[in-house]
């Protein structure tokens, strides 16, 4: 199957992020590190939970990649832990797994995807282009309209200055803040 995802395109946008990728196996994280390497501005990699969580409270990446399956906190209680903290973020479990139980255990936690080793280069392709989109839908939702409430002279006066203009009350506001921030 051909991708038909324009990689420039898609490049242009990953780069603009950043992403953790918590694998405990040296060989994979490497593999996992030096490829998403050449789509994210910056890529931190963790060897295990307990240092994946301390990395993302410093770092906060907007990607996070995790393995199911790693010695001491394994990567459901570190999706779970990270949900604690930002519910929105974006977590993805990468995983050599097909124990059903770790995989609906993950998808209750709430991860975004889920993807199995080995992982192709059309897969990843895939992966970072619904990724982009799920940051894509994830900004509007943070840009919701503002309201704001004015003592009712100050509301004519910006109604006049609007209708004088032709423009939006929103964008006299905004130029009023503007000018006095």
């Amino acid at each position: 199957m051909q991708s038909n995802v324009d990689l420039v395109q898609l490049t242009s946008q990953t780069k603009k992020l950043s992403a953790m990728i918590v694998e405990d196996e040296k060989v994979a994280n490497e593999l996992l590190s030096s490829t998403f390497k050449n789509f994210f501005s910056d890529v931190h990699s963790c060897f295990n939970g307990e240092e994946a969580l301390e990395t993302y409270i410093k770092t906060k990446p907007d990607v996070v990649f995790v393995d199911i399956i790693m010695a001491g906190m394994d990567g459901i209680e570190l999706s779970r832990k990270i949900r604690e903290i930002n519910d929105t973020q974006i977590i993805i479990v990468i995983s050599a797994s097909n124990d059903i139980e770790k995989i609906s255990e993950s998808i209750e936690v709430g991860v975004n995807s889920f993807i199995q080793k080995p992982i192709d280069t059309r897969k990843i392709i895939e992966l970072l282009d619904s990724v982009v989109s799920m940051i894509a839908k994830k900004k509007k939702i943070e840009t919701k309209t503002f309201s704001i409430s004015l003592p009712l002279d100050l509301y004519e006066t910006v109604n006049e200055s609007a209708k004088a203009e032709s423009i939006s009350k929103n964008a006299i506001i905004i130029r009023a803040l503007r000018d006095f921030f």
